[in-house]
């Protein structure tokens, strides 16, 4: 999506270790004109998939899956990382890696919002390495919902995240895919490269 690799080139930053900062427009400052559009964009790719529920992370993939669930019409519930006191004592809970923070986090959701039978499409800030969104898959798995695809803004193909998420028919859809962050640079491509 020319607009969201527009920002980035614009005002992203590699950090290094592949860490890409794009704080000022995603995930600490949201633009929420960028994720109108980037909503718009991910409910299109996957106007198809019959998703009933959205799933995704606390807190920066909030941005991009509410705007898909209102361009589909569909509620979106997101893994908390702290059990509040309003949540059931029976939750479906997994551990997942966090990149950004150099430790792992637990990611929550009530059975009240995750039922068996949903068809659930995933939709986060970044694909990198996949340990997020694997996580997340394990939550729609003890739940005995269908995962029906995932949807990222930003994807770091140099990671390997796709390759290890992919299963036959699954639709999985980045919206800017970087294929080298090296040095200085950030290098865009696509998943087929």
């Amino acid at each position: 999506m020319e607009l969201l690799i527009k920002r980035i080139k614009e005002s992203g930053q590699n950090l290094g270790n592949g860490i890409l900062k794009v704080d000022g427009f995603i995930n600490h400052q949201v633009d929420p004109m960028l994720m109108d559009a980037c909503g718009e964009e991910l409910a299109r790719r996957f106007k198809d998939c019959g998703a009933t529920r959205i799933l995704t992370a606390e807190i920066s993939g909030i941005g991009p899956a509410l705007m898909t669930g209102k361009y589909m019409q569909l509620p979106v519930v997101y893994a908390r990382k702290h059990k509040p006191i309003t949540m059931p004592d029976q939750v479906f809970l997994t551990l997942a890696p966090s990149h950004t923070k150099g430790r792992m986090v637990e990611l929550i959701v009530s059975p009240d919002y995750l039922k068996s039978g949903e068809r659930i499409l995933i939709i986060d800030d970044f694909l990198a390495s996949g340990a997020t969104i694997a996580g997340l898959v394990r939550l729609v798995e003890v739940a005995g919902a269908e995962l029906v695809g995932i949807g990222a803004l930003v994807e770091k193909l140099f990671e390997g995240g796709r390759a290890m998420l992919s299963r036959p028919g699954l639709q999985i859809e980045s919206l800017a895919c970087i294929t080298n962050m090296d040095d200085d640079t950030i290098t865009f491509g696509s998943p087929d490269r």
